[in-house]
């Protein structure tokens, strides 16, 4: 039973996503609380395994209850809730320790999938949130403190531009007139240099090192 915590301002959203979510089987809502005050004064108590942490609200906003909420619950998994087009925080969330991505009209079948990628120790963008942010990207050499040979080639960047715009490997191979086995040649150099798992934590990856306007 995966432990859930809802963190909303807004009752009716709240207590909808609490009834989809008590739906599954595999979910347990513990904690239901309309601002980052309450979820800290319940966090250790409850001990929630995820916690649907929404960024607008009055008083502590999302990014000062996660940070907070991480100290008391290091193992804690938090999934930011957003509307469409509100993509100025993606960047502080990451920073505080934000796993998960997911715009509030998600099917509950990415809810689900954003709950098991995150547990599994991995990071979730939302479909929706990946179209919105390649509205916003720019192909620009990756500006980072570590060795040179740990830095991505401005091939990788491209690579990692059409990862992040969603195209398929395919695809990407053929904006940039390549052959789809040297995409996946780049692609396996990505991972390898930045340390991510999945496609979903290249994304966060980019925005972390600036490789994505916001």
């Amino acid at each position: 039973m995966i432990r859930i915590a809802l963190v909303d301002d807004h009752t009716l959203f709240r207590n909808g996503l609490k009834l989809l979510l008590s739906s599954n089987p595999e979910f347990e809502v513990v904690a239901d609380v309309g601002s980052g005050e309450e979820f800290l004064s319940v966090v250790e108590q409850e001990r929630p395994d995820v916690v649907f942490m929404d960024y607008s609200m009055p008083g502590m906003n999302g990014a000062q209850t996660t940070e907070q909420a991480l100290q008391l619950l290091p193992e804690l998994k938090v999934i930011t809730l957003s509307m469409f087009g509100e993509n100025s925080y993606y960047s502080h969330m990451v920073s505080v320790g934000a796993k998960g991505f997911l715009l509030k009209d998600s099917e509950l079948v990415e809810v689900v999938e954003a709950v098991h990628a995150v547990m599994d120790g991995g990071s979730y963008f939302s479909r929706s949130l990946l179209e919105s942010i390649s509205l916003n990207m720019r192909s620009a050499r990756l500006q980072s403190e570590v060795h040179e040979a740990d830095v991505l080639s401005e091939r990788e960047v491209e690579i990692l531009v059409g990862i992040c715009q969603g195209l398929s490997t395919q695809e990407i191979a053929d904006k940039l007139c390549i052959s789809k086995r040297t995409v996946d040649k780049h692609r396996a150099n990505i991972l390898e240099k930045s340390g991510c798992k999945n496609t979903a934590a290249m994304v966060v990856y980019a925005i972390r090192n600036n490789l994505v306007e916001l």
